[in-house]
């Protein structure tokens, strides 16, 4: 075999191997999907039709029209973009201060740190119950928003990506009178959108899609995120899987609108933060 046709059959396999991975990805989209335009009747037909043979758009009226959604929604949009932007604000001046300044035990204080991300979620979770409810924040915004504010993963990734900037930045800035703080905000920041357009993504839809800490914190439904509220669909004996996936495709349009609209930015903060 030429040394060309194996170039070619190489390609081949590969584009192969990447469009059947992608259709098993995109597989579970298009039946959530289809689902949501069934009638009751045809989420049980055996064998399952990819296709409904009637298309109806009424489930997500009737989602509407079963609970608050535009009030789900609200809380959902809210406490994703506080948390989101806390976050940036919060991991920023950590990663800045573990790049930037210069302290005894700075490295080992970060390590620590970082050994906080192998630690589960489910581990420190009642601590942080109890303590809400020492501080008066169940069933309140800040007791759904607080606790997520602070993420070591989004520490780890600014500050691999504040080292990479060339110190001779600061230094001229200093120079000139700067403090810390200017060269933070002024010159930092900046030079760092990639990285906190990645991070931005990550935090909103890790916010937009916690079920577990909302469903330990609130018990008042006009405090209900969208994830908490849909669970509102499923029933104990049965479950209306039309409704409840049409419900699912509302909650899925905020995030891929946040990804595409910063795509590039999460490409290219993945590739310069030296996350592999």
């Amino acid at each position: 075999m030429s040394l060309n046709k194996r170039k070619w059959l190489k390609k081949i396999v590969f584009y192969t191997t990447i469009s059947l991975g992608a259709l098993i990805m995109i597989i579970p989209f298009l039946w959530m999907l289809s689902t949501s335009i069934k009638d009751q009747g045809e989420t049980m037909t055996l064998p399952p039709q990819f296709i409904p043979e009637t298309i109806t758009f009424i489930n997500y009226a009737q989602v509407a029209e079963s609970f608050p959604i535009l009030k789900f929604l609200f809380n959902s949009f809210f406490v994703a973009v506080t948390s989101t932007l806390g976050q940036l604000l919060l991991c920023s001046m950590a990663a800045y201060a573990f790049s930037r300044l210069h302290f005894k035990g700075r490295d080992t204080l970060f390590f620590i740190y970082l050994a906080t991300l192998m630690v589960p979620m489910q581990v420190t979770m009642t601590p942080q119950f109890i303590l809400m409810k020492y501080l008066g924040w169940l069933d309140t915004y800040q007791g759904l928003i607080l606790p997520g504010l602070f993420n070591a993963f989004g520490t780890f990734l600014l500050r691999q990506f504040f080292l990479g900037i060339p110190k001779s930045l600061e230094e001229a800035a200093f120079i000139d009178g700067a403090s810390h703080f200017r060269v933070f905000f002024q010159i930092i920041l900046p030079l760092s959108k990639p990285a906190l357009a990645t991070l931005a993504i990550f935090s909103f839809m890790q916010s937009w899609n916690n079920f577990l800490w909302p469903l330990i914190i609130v018990s008042n439904q006009d405090l209900m995120t969208l994830p908490l509220g849909l669970s509102i669909l499923q029933g104990r004996w049965a479950t209306d899987w039309n409704l409840l996936m049409a419900g699912v495709v509302i909650s899925v349009i905020p995030i891929l609108a946040v990804y595409l609209f910063a795509q590039k930015y999460f490409i290219k903060g993945i590739t310069l933060s030296g996350i592999k």
